[in-house]
């Protein structure tokens, strides 16, 4: 990990000016805006982002307004990894040419994209961003649904759950298809850091930021996005339902260094069953008619199965 004298604090983070302006046109209770605050704030860097079409870009910049206090461009929904990677690219070699302006101002790389956007639509240009090394950081607003297009479900979008091309019925219990590992997929890109964060855990979350930030080439942070508009909770219990995802194991928080090394940095004082997670959201309330009871049971047998695997990996370091 590189050194780098402009990582805040936690006090500075919590006290530095926004970076990311709180006018804009997310749903109320949008945890979208809560994360990218948050990587904004980490470092006192020069930043170069950009952001896949997406919520994130439609309600921070619509003409002539905009959220970002930062140089951002907005690229199509499949292709936000390629256009940071290209800015990286480029200011590699104007400095191999000794044409920068100003040598001595160092930026930092960020692409950021929902579930849709990198799970699936761009995910080659992820994998190719990654696979050449570009020195950036990816980002994924993961609320487990295309939210910015009328609801159609990813693969990211978790089995059991009620989506607009995935709808629970009287014969269907919603998605059939269990949600993508990406975290493993980018640590087998031979990434030296990939990490998985909640806003609800803010502390956790901006460590990991800043190692990302602060870490030599391609590094991934994938980020629990709760979505009140998809999920169907209130806006006022966003940071709840995150606290849910994690404290059940739905969403564990950990990081993978090299590819390899994993560890764990959140571990719930009292585990909750699945069940209070679901519960909380509307896209699973179909699931608590005793037809369905089966998708519970077999939510609860996954998550304790993938939690364990967890474990017994960071104990044998591998």
């Amino acid at each position: 990990m590189v050194e780098n004298k402009k990582t805040k604090n936690l006090k500075e983070f919590s006290t530095s000016a926004d970076r990311f302006e709180g006018a804009n046109l997310l749903c109320p209770g949008c945890a979208h805006s809560i994360i990218v605050r948050e990587v904004l704030n980490a470092t006192n860097d020069d930043l170069i982002l950009s952001a896949a079409t997406g919520c994130l870009e439609v309600c921070t910049a619509v003409y002539p307004y905009t959220s970002w206090d930062a140089s951002w461009i907005h690229i199509g929904f499949e292709n936000a990894a390629t256009a940071v990677a290209g800015a990286e690219a480029m200011y590699k070699a104007l400095k191999r040419k000794n044409r920068l302006l100003q040598p001595e101002r160092v930026p930092k790389f960020v692409a950021f994209g929902g579930d849709g956007a990198s799970y699936d639509i761009g995910f080659q240009w992820i994998s190719g961003a990654f696979e050449r090394g570009h020195d950036m950081m990816y980002v994924v607003l993961d609320n487990e649904v295309y939210a910015n297009t009328g609801g159609q479900r990813s693969s990211s979008t978790p089995i059991g759950a009620s989506a607009t091309t995935s709808p629970a019925g009287r014969v269907s219990y919603g998605e059939k298809k269990e949600k993508k590992d990406m975290m493993a997929i980018m640590a087998a890109h031979g990434s030296p850091y990939v990490a998985q964060v909640s806003p609800s855990k803010w502390k956790d979350m901006v460590k990991k930021i800043q190692r990302g930030l602060n870490t030599e080439g391609p590094t991934f942070i994938n980020a629990v996005s709760a979505c009140t508009t998809e999920w169907k909770f209130a806006p006022e219990d966003t940071i709840a339902i995150a606290d849910l995802a994690v404290d059940s194991l739905v969403f564990p928080l950990y990081e993978i260094i090299d590819g390899h090394e994993l560890n764990i940095t959140y571990r719930p004082k009292n585990v909750i069953p699945v069940k209070e997670y679901l519960a909380a959201q509307g896209r699973f309330k179909h699931l608590f008619k005793p037809e369905f009871k089966h998708i519970l049971d077999e939510w609860q047998v996954r998550v304790d199965k993938k939690w364990e695997q967890l474990q017994r990996r960071e104990e044998a370091r591998i």
